[in-house]
This record gives structure tokens, C-alpha cells and sequence, in this order.
């Protein structure tokens, strides 16, 4: 099996053989696009995201094996472009959770763990769409894609630190009773100590 390097480097002589790259990558990359910006927009992006990725493939890195940082960091740059559609995507998805109507067959404990699942959830969405748009990206390649930091690096074009920071700004923002326990069990710790 060639590696992704390999079909490039094959595609500067052949450029029929990119089409090896796009049937590897599309489905991934669509899917990134589709979670980021709605369907009909993520088309469009996977469209370009590979016409500039053919049109740059004599700049791609041959020594890395897999294009799959690299066309990330395409579409992301291509995703900025769609900000104002990707804010009314999050808009629709945070209103819609608000008006789902449930049904409950089973007994009242499991209605109302249904109730505080889809509270935790809609809190959750929400959370997720008041990130930065740099931050939600970087969590997406990160959770969604299961990108290393590395790989998020290349994507973005930022430092390993920037996707480090970035990250764990993001998990303090999503879990903020995470901080709220930490804070607690220190201030038990400082009570103990003090009875000592």
C-alpha cells in the first residue's frame, strides 16, 4: 500500500493518481467539515480543500507519510472562511435541543435520568459553541478525529505548545465543575492541615 507521500510524489508526473489521496482522505475531511459547518457548506470545502491540495501538491512535505495533517489544515483555513454560516449552525443546533419532545415508556427514575442527561448535553452544546472558533477547532481534530498533538499542529499550522494550551483551555471551559472539585479538595486539604 502506497503512502500518502508516495501518491503525491506519484501525482507531480501522473496527476491521475491523486484521485488515490482523495478517496483515502474525503471521507474524513468531509465529515470534519460537515460536524463544523453544516452539510451543504462542508461540500463545498471538501471540493476545495482538494483543488487546493492538488493545485499545492508540489509544496507538500514528501518526507511525512500522511497528507491527513495537511488536508485538515486546508479545510480549516477553508472553515474560517464560513464563520458566519458555522455561528448560525451552532445557533440552530443549541435551539433545537431546547425544543426535542421525549416520550418516557419506562418509570420515573428513568425519565428523569433522561432529563438531567439531556440538560447535562444541551449545557454541554452550548459550552462547546461559546468556545473560539481556534479553540472548538482544535477540540474537534482532537476529539473527533482522535489527531495527535502533533498532527494538530501540522493542521493548523501552530506550535505543539499553542495546541497544548489551547486544549486545556478548552477542558476548563467544558468542565468547569472539574475546577470547582479541585478547589474544594484543596480547601479540605487546607482545613485538615490546619486541625493538625
Amino acid at each position: 500500500m502506497s503512502t500518502d507521500s508516495e501518491i503525491i510524489q506519484r501525482s507531480l508526473q501522473q496527476p491521475a493518481a491523486f484521485a488515490e489521496l482523495f478517496d483515502r482522505h474525503a471521507r474524513a475531511v468531509n465529515a470534519f467539515a460537515t460536524y463544523r459547518i453544516g452539510h451543504h457548506a462542508a461540500e463545498d470545502v471538501l471540493s476545495e480543500t482538494f483543488l487546493v491540495a492538488f493545485r499545492r501538491r508540489a509544496d507538500f512535505d514528501l518526507d511525512v507519510e500522511s497528507a491527513a495533517p495537511w488536508l485538515f489544515g486546508i479545510a480549516s483555513r477553508l472553515i474560517r472562511r464560513h464563520r458566519a454560516v458555522e455561528a448560525k449552525h451552532w445557533r440552530s443546533f443549541a435551539a433545537a435541543i431546547g425544543g426535542e419532545e421525549h416520550s418516557s415508556l419506562g418509570g420515573f427514575d428513568e425519565a428523569l435520568s433522561r432529563v438531567d442527561a439531556e440538560r447535562e448535553v444541551a449545557a454541554l452544546k452550548v459550552r462547546i459553541a461559546a468556545l473560539a472558533p481556534r479553540d472548538r477547532e482544535t477540540l474537534l481534530l482532537y476529539a473527533w478525529h482522535g489527531m495527535s498533538y502533533d498532527e494538530i499542529a501540522a493542521s493548523l499550522g501552530v506550535p505543539v505548545g499553542t495546541v497544548r494550551s489551547r486544549l486545556n483551555r478548552v477542558r476548563r471551559r467544558l468542565d468547569p465543575g472539574r475546577r470547582r472539585a479541585a478547589f474544594e479538595k484543596d480547601q479540605q486539604k487546607g482545613e485538615a492541615v490546619g486541625r493538625v
